[in-house]
């Protein structure tokens, strides 16, 4: 059984629709002109909407870009939900970063890089990081009732630690990647940086 909300409604999808819009709009200025350089208002004309709608669905221009930086665990988390309980944890895991951070075309690396341009910018950007580092938080409680359900109850402490441990080792693979000039492929990439990070940071899981 998912432990996935069911599907949203139409009403929903097109709140999302349009929460996204704004932060292309936010991530596109943000990367041309500097968070400090951007305003509200900016972006909200930039999305096509009033800004009164712009700050019905984000409190700040900063968090008007975190819809991007919840799609990949967003991903993550579906995979890994769809994994058959019982399933070897870190194999599990390990497969559902790789594919959540795979590039198969243009659009899944130019969504990449855009989190790189959005992760360096917050370097200078506290209000940003603060964002960053918010939407991990709400990624790890999220991913707790999944590990739950992957290791069919496991102690409750034993779970929360895996799922922070998880969520740690793809955000400091996103953050080194970020820091870095590697591609979004092969050595160096988010997909291969997460990898390592997950054996070194849950490896002693899979012996314990």
């Amino acid at each position: 059984m998912s432990t996935e909300p069911p599907p949203p409604s139409l009403t929903e999808r097109r709140k999302a629709a349009t929460q996204l819009d704004i932060a292309h709009a936010a991530a596109e200025l943000f990367a041309t002109r500097g968070p400090h350089a951007t305003t509200a208002e900016e972006i909200a004309q930039r999305a096509g909407v009033a800004l009164r709608t712009f700050y019905r669905y984000f409190r700040s221009k900063q968090d008007a870009v975190s819809p991007l930086l919840t799609v990949g665990a967003d991903r993550w988390r579906g995979l890994l939900s769809d994994t058959e309980p019982g399933s070897p944890l870190l194999p599990a895991l390990r497969h559902a970063a790789e594919r959540a951070l795979a590039v198969p075309d243009a659009q899944a690396a130019e969504a990449l890089l855009r989190t790189r341009g959005l992760l360096r910018a917050g370097a200078d950007d506290p209000a940003l990081r603060a964002v960053w580092y918010r939407v991990n938080q709400e990624s790890e409680e999220r991913l707790v009732p999944v590990i739950a359900r992957l290791t069919e109850g496991g102690d409750p402490l034993e779970v929360r630690l895996v799922a922070a441990a998880a969520t740690d080792a793809v955000r400091i693979a996103m953050e080194t990647w970020a820091g870095g000039e590697a591609g979004t492929e092969g050595p160096g990439s988010p997909a291969e940086l997460a990898v390592r990070c997950l054996e070194r940071l849950l490896g002693g899981a899979e012996r314990g």
